[in-house]
C-alpha cells in the first residue's frame, strides 16, 4: 500500500507485519533474510550456485526462526548487561566483513532510542583513528561470531581491552575462548557465517531497547523522528 511498492516494478513483500516502532526492528531483520533469499535465487538463475549448496542454504535458512528464539529467550540477560551499562556515554560497536553493518544497526538502534551517541566501525578500521575515542568507561561491543575472520576479530577485541575500554562479546554457543578477553559475552546458537548477522542484530535490537528502558526513554516514540518522512 505505500507509494514506493506503486511505483515499483518489482516488489518483494517482507509479510512480517506492521512495525510498530519508529525505530525499525523486524523489517530490518526481515530485509536480511529476503537479501539471503535472492542471493540465491540469483546464485542458481545465473549459474553460480549448485542445487545442492542451494539446498543447504535454504536448510540453514529453515533452522533460523528456532534460533532466533533461543536469542529471544535470554531477554533477560541481555536486560541485565544493559543495565550494567546503561550510564555510559559513549558506546562503540564493531564487527568484520558480514557483521560490520550489524555493527552500524547496532549503533543506530542505540542513537535512537536511548539518545546515547553511539558509532560502529569495520573493526579492522580502528587504528585509523576511532582507537583514540576508547578508554576507562567507553564500552565496545564486538560481533565475534565464528566466521573466517574471527581470529582478526579476537586481535582487535585485545587492542580494546589494552586501552581498558570494557569489551561486550555476541559470540556464537561454544566458544569458550572469547570469555577469557571480554568482559561479558552474549551468546548466539552456532549458525552459518551468512545467518548468524540476523541472530547478531536481534541480540543488539533488544540491547538498546533495554538501555532506552533504563534511560526511562519512549521506546516507541523516539524524539524527533516519525515513521513517515516526507522531506528530502
Amino acid at each position: 500500500g505505500s507509494t514506493i511498492a506503486r511505483e515499483s516494478k518489482g516488489v518483494i513483500y517482507m509479510s512480517s507485519g506492521p512495525e510498530i516502532g519508529v525505530a525499525a526492528t523486524k523489517t530490518f531483520t526481515s530485509q536480511l533474510v529476503i537479501m539471503y533469499l535472492l542471493a540465491v535465487f540469483l546464485g542458481r538463475r545465473r549459474g553460480m550456485l549448485n542445487a545442492e549448496n542451494a539446498r543447504k542454504l535454504l536448510t540453514e535458512l529453515k533452522a533460523l526462526p528456532k534460533h532466533a528464539q533461543t536469542v529471544l529467550d535470554q531477554d533477560g540477560a541481555i536486560a541485565n548487561v544493559a543495565r550494567l551499562f546503561a550510564k555510559a556515554n559513549l558506546f562503540i560497536f564493531v564487527g568484520r566483513h558480514l557483521n560490520y553493518p550489524i555493527a552500524l544497526e547496532g549503533a543506530l538502534k542505540l542513537k535512537e532510542i536511548s539518545y546515547i551517541f553511539a558509532e560502529g566501525f569495520a573493526a579492522g578500521e580502528l587504528k585509523h583513528g576511532p582507537l583514540a575515542l576508547l578508554t576507562t568507561g567507553v564500552p565496545v561491543i564486538a560481533i565475534a561470531t565464528k566466521s573466517p575472520t574471527y581470529d582478526k576479530l579476537v586481535s582487535n577485541i585485545k587492542e580494546i581491552k589494552a586501552r581498558d575500554a570494557s569489551v561486550i562479546a555476541v559470540a556464537s554457543e561454544g566458544d569458550e575462548a572469547i570469555a577469557q578477553l571480554a568482559d561479558v559475552v552474549i551468546r548466539v546458537p552456532d549458525a552459518s557465517e551468512l545467518v548468524s548477522p540476523v541472530l547478531s542484530a536481534i541480540v543488539l535490537q533488544l540491547f538498546a531497547y533495554h538501555v532506552a528502558v533504563c534511560s526511562g526513554c519512549p521506546v516507541d516514540k523516539p524524539r524527533n523522528l516519525a515513521k513517515s518522512v516526507t522531506v528530502e
